[in-house]
């Protein structure tokens, strides 16, 4: 079924920037992009107020307060409620509405550590997620629930799907609170060129994971129109790099002597290995993915672009939220 109206929350992050090239491809579609100036979606009120005046028949729901392991660290409570809080608004404002179709956001990181690799679907709720970052990681799980809760009493017709590592262009490149890759690139090239050392948090070891922002919004497209099932989907990238490569990539592509790379071991380095069993999801779309190496040479281009030459168009400063 192809939907004409598509109202799509957190439209300012990287998945939402990409979802805004991605609409560009979808002549006939009325997309309605909204970014957390527009409405506090842990306010219901507010929530219901904005989606009613919409008139969307689908929602792509992408918002979500997040960020990187200092973040999660300091404010496991506030993740909890808030990302909770947007997903029960979210839906209660679909249930009131009638929205016809809605797609829920979760997260690879919401898997206990200690489940079989690669994760699999199946395996959501069998342990408790990361300590690192676990208000975040259970406020997305819980959404698995919630969706088939609502799906059970209510009939809507609503999905979850789970990517990994999401990056690319418009990513959030601030030191307080940006993911570990936006937050590398950044560093790399602040001291690209001086001769310090540029260090990078654990032992480099750590597998991880990462997806192309524009790939992940080729995947929620594929989903609005083509799956309806309760069961919530893996749908990033398998290929894996370790955290130690990913930093020599960057240098390579900055042109940076890798000698100055300095591993930090007393900082947190996180799950040793997370990878993802996305067999589900190919089985069913027949996907491709961007091959990690080119997506990261886009972002970082991207990057160099936006601090010389358009500094608004960048998130370095100012805390990401996106609600």
């Amino acid at each position: 079924m192809i939907y004409k109206k598509i109202l799509v929350t957190g439209s300012s992050g990287v998945l939402g920037s990409a979802l805004k090239e991605n609409a560009k491809n979808h002549s006939g579609r009325d997309f309605i992009f909204l970014k957390s100036q527009d409405c506090d979606l842990t306010d219901s009120s507010k929530t219901l107020g904005i989606v009613k005046s919409t008139k969307a028949d689908a929602i792509l729901h992408l918002a979500a307060v997040s960020g990187g392991i200092g973040l999660g660290m300091k404010h496991q409570a506030s993740l909890l409620r808030d990302n909770l809080l947007m997903t029960l608004n979210v839906l209660e404002a679909v249930r009131k509405c009638k929205i016809r179709k809605t797609v829920m956001s979760l997260s690879s990181g919401m898997y206990p550590p200690n489940a079989p690799l690669p994760l699999n679907e199946d395996t959501i709720h069998d342990g408790y997620p990361h300590e690192s970052f676990y208000g975040y990681f259970f406020a997305k799980r819980m959404v698995d629930p919630t969706i088939r809760s609502y799906r059970e009493e209510y009939g809507i017709n609503v999905i979850g799907l789970i990517p990994n590592g999401i990056f690319g262009e418009n990513d959030n490149y601030n030191f307080d609170d940006a993911p570990m890759l936006p937050s590398l690139i950044r560093r790399f090239y602040e001291n690209r060129e001086n001769d310090s050392e540029i260090v990078v948090w654990g032992d480099g070891t750590p597998l991880r994971e990462y997806t192309y922002s524009k790939d992940i919004a080729n995947a929620y497209m594929w989903a609005l129109d083509n799956y309806d099932d309760a069961q919530c989907l893996n749908i990033g990238s398998i290929e894996e790099n370790s955290i130690g490569n990913i930093a020599l990539m960057i240098a390579d592509i900055l042109s940076i002597d890798r000698k100055r790379i300095i591993f930090d071991t007393t900082k947190p380095k996180g799950v040793f290995r997370k990878s993802t069993d996305n067999s589900r999801f190919l089985a069913l779309s027949n996907f491709k993915y961007t091959p990690f190496r080119k997506a990261l040479e886009k972002t970082i281009e991207w990057f160099i672009n936006a601090y010389e030459h358009h500094p608004e168009r960048i998130r370095l400063y100012s805390k990401s939220k996106e609600r």
